[in-house]
């Protein structure tokens, strides 16, 4: 099993940055992935990037690239998200999410951190 846990959320003003952390707790040898998503009010659930855990390859949508970028340290088994240049839009609840078998779907979640971005 694996649990994980965010920190690092708050609030942050438009063009500021905010770097999201998640503590991988249990059998985190095992993973393959380790990602972000996060979910504004009343919108969908988005991707917003990811790292395969072993060789440290990343993937992130075009909405973020350049912006955003995954990160994960093994020694510590933890993952972070740098989020620069943040905007009003950024705002939302975010998640750390992992798995262990590269499946289409995620099958670890934290509880999320909110991320506010206003001024």
């Amino acid at each position: 099993q694996v649990q994980l846990v965010e920190s690092g959320g708050g609030l942050v003003q438009p063009g500021g940055s905010l770097r999201l952390s998640c503590v991988v707790s249990g059998r985190a040898s095992d993973l393959c992935r380790l990602a972000w998503f996060r979910q504004a009010q009343g919108k969908a659930r988005e991707f917003v990037g990811g790292i395969y855990w072993n060789d440290g390859k990343t993937y992130s949508p075009d909405s973020v690239k350049g912006r955003f970028t995954v990160s994960r340290d093994t020694t510590r088994n933890t993952g972070a998200l740098q989020m620069n240049r943040m905007k009003p839009e950024d705002t939302a609840v975010y998640y750390c999410v992992a798995d262990r078998g590269c499946a289409s779907t995620y099958e670890y979640w934290g509880q999320g951190t909110q991320v506010t971005v206003s001024s």
